[in-house]
């Protein structure tokens, strides 16, 4: 998987990068967050899109508890955020994508034609509202127009040049930095030449940009206790097929008729419950559960679903987290 994802997009995030530095002087270095105080404890919560996050709504939580710690959120989460009057502390995004991840942000350009070539976001088991494609991303175009200037954002040169001028027309607040594509150590590699060429900090995001704001919560704000909602790394066992996002690839590579053979069962045990994954998603859970053992934190998953379970990662009820962080400021 790691030399699939390296053939896939690694020349795809250099070119970028490549485009981004001119628009380098619209932000600061990644480093510079390190020093800055973000949220009101040694505590975070990470808000990911996965298929948990519009069944366990875990920011009605969030706003019950008055959670004062970080929240720290995956691109594909900030319109879930805003929509229920919540401003996230930091966004991270980190995909090369030249279409489909400045959808997040809202679209400037978009089209029906747009939508006509690409199903990937009415196709997926994610928020319902992106049935209606057209009227989602005038939603989230005024949502990051009123709530967007001085947002900041954790913003990979690997991103797209839609991404970084819609991110600087709204007036974000950027902090730049490359994703480790390779090993450092190699003179020729592409994280060793991203380095030279912009002098940006690399972070290790995992592959995804999940375990990116993870990595965000923990290695740059050096937060302590990190939990974790949305961040599923599977589908719920009812999901079809057609609503996983490489169904695509999937289909490509072996056929309608082989999907079966092509997924993987989990069971998690602490729900008691069956979650099926694709070969993509099980190599960002397995490196997850990597990093995270090799961390200066306590990992809590507070999804309350999929496969993300195992030493050191402690599966949790996102309440006791907020319950637990409500007593440790008190």
């Amino acid at each position: 998987m790691a030399r699939i994802t390296m053939a896939r997009v690694a020349d795809e995030c250099f070119e970028n990068a490549k485009s981004n530095l001119e628009f380098l002087s619209n932000g600061k270095s990644l480093r510079e967050l390190r020093q800055a105080q973000v949220g009101g404890s040694d505590r975070a919560v990470i808000v990911a899109a996965g298929p948990s996050l519009h069944r366990n709504d875990p920011i009605q939580s969030i706003k019950d508890y008055s959670f004062r710690g970080a929240l720290v959120v995956t691109d594909s989460a900030v319109r879930y955020c805003l929509r229920n009057g919540v401003v996230p502390d930091l966004v991270v995004t980190l995909d090369p994508h030249a279409k489909r991840i400045v959808r997040w942000f809202g679209d400037p350009n978009l089209t029906q034609a747009d939508l006509d070539a690409d199903d990937y976001f009415s196709r997926q088991d994610m928020d319902r509202a992106y049935a209606d494609e057209l009227r989602a991303n005038e939603e989230i175009l005024a949502l990051l127009d009123k709530y967007g200037k001085g947002m900041r954002i954790a913003l990979s040169t690997s991103s797209s040049r839609t991404v970084v001028q819609r991110v600087i027309d709204v007036g974000m607040d950027v902090y730049w930095w490359n994703p480790m594509l390779d090993d450092p150590t190699l003179p020729e590699g592409y994280t060793r030449r991203l380095q030279a060429m912009n002098s940006l900090p690399s972070v290790n995001a995992g592959g995804n940009v999940g375990a990116a704001c993870w990595m965000m919560a923990s290695a740059v704000l050096g937060k302590k206790h990190v939990a974790l909602t949305g961040v599923d790394f599977s589908y719920y066992a009812e999901t079809p097929y057609r609503n996983t996002q490489y169904y695509h690839e999937a289909v490509s590579l072996v056929g309608e008729e082989n999907l079966d053979s092509f997924f993987i069962r989990i069971f998690n045990p602490h729900l008691n419950q069956w979650f099926y994954t694709d070969p993509a998603y099980h190599w960002y859970r397995n490196v997850f559960l990597e990093m995270a053992a090799d961390a200066d934190c306590a990992t809590y998953n507070c999804t309350e679903g999929g496969i993300l379970f195992g030493d050191p990662i402690r599966f949790s009820p996102l309440v006791d987290f907020l319950r637990e962080s409500a007593a440790a400021v008190a």
